[in-house]
């Protein structure tokens, strides 16, 4: 690893843990609840303890000055939830893009198992070999979604999950973001299917208590942390949801521990 990935990792991650809140939502969704005055949201999660914000490179300038020195993601591909198709991710900058931006690394989503996938693996594999002209680190986003894969069981789901995180240490990425397989033990074959430190996604919202248990669990599979963002960023209290996931990701927390620390009530 160069000098310059390094440094970079460093700036995106604390003692070899991650707590990442995407914000990129912006084309997928548009200006929903937590991203219309985005400043404001990036300045909640960061205050919280994010160890870095991710987002498109066109917000750049709305990211610099609010987020309080974590550091900054900037994600390549994207697509819309009003588009023909949300899985078809398209490329959406380079990483000579990302560098203007003062990016600290990037971010590629695939959906294993999909029709895109075959283009999405090329577009990986392209931006890899770019990201290490320059050092930049990759987090690759690999999930497992397709009409093959098999959420319905999550040891088999584990499996697919495994496959999906194995795929982006073979195209060169230096971080894992994947979904949740749904317990602890079945996780354990995910993060053991890959030498890379893997980060769950957030998955559909829930309640506080179920964010955090998800997290713990996951956790205690081995990963390495989050990368979590409506949870976050559509939180009532962002600053404080995201002080309670750092609990658990960085202090080793149980998840009703981290909710008393950080203020925050068990639902009924």
């Amino acid at each position: 690893m160069t000098a310059g990935k390094s440094a970079r990792l460093a700036r995106i991650r604390t003692g070899g843990r991650y707590l990442v809140v995407p914000m990129d939502h912006g084309i997928t969704l548009g200006a929903v609840k937590g991203l219309k005055n985005i400043e404001s949201t990036i300045d909640a999660v960061t205050r919280g303890g994010a160890d870095a914000v991710l987002a498109q490179r066109g917000v750049a300038p709305r990211v610099h000055p609010n987020k309080n020195d974590a550091g900054y993601i900037v994600h390549l591909n994207a697509s819309t939830s009003i588009g023909p198709d949300e899985r078809d991710k398209r490329p959406s900058g380079t990483v000579e893009d990302a560098i203007r931006a003062g990016a600290d690394a990037v971010s590629f989503h695939i959906n294993v198992g999909s029709e895109y996938e075959p283009g999405q693996i090329e577009g990986l594999a392209e931006l890899t070999s770019d990201a290490a002209e320059y050092g930049m680190p990759v987090l690759a986003m690999t999930y497992a979604r397709g009409h093959d894969v098999r959420t319905d069981d999550p040891e088999a789901f584990a499996e697919d999950l495994g496959h999906a995180v194995r795929l982006g240490e073979e195209l060169g990425a230096d971080v894992i973001k994947t979904g949740y397989s749904g317990t602890p033990e079945t996780f354990e074959h995910v993060v053991e299917s890959t030498r890379l430190p893997v980060l769950i996604a957030g998955g559909s919202k829930g309640t506080d208590e179920e964010t955090l248990s998800m997290v713990r669990g996951a956790m205690d599979a081995g990963a390495a942390g989050v990368s979590m963002g409506r949870s976050i960023f559509q939180h009532d209290e962002p600053e404080k949801i995201t002080e309670a996931v750092a609990a658990v990701v960085h202090d080793d927390d149980a998840a009703a521990d981290a909710l008393e620390r950080a203020g925050l009530a068990v639902e009924a």
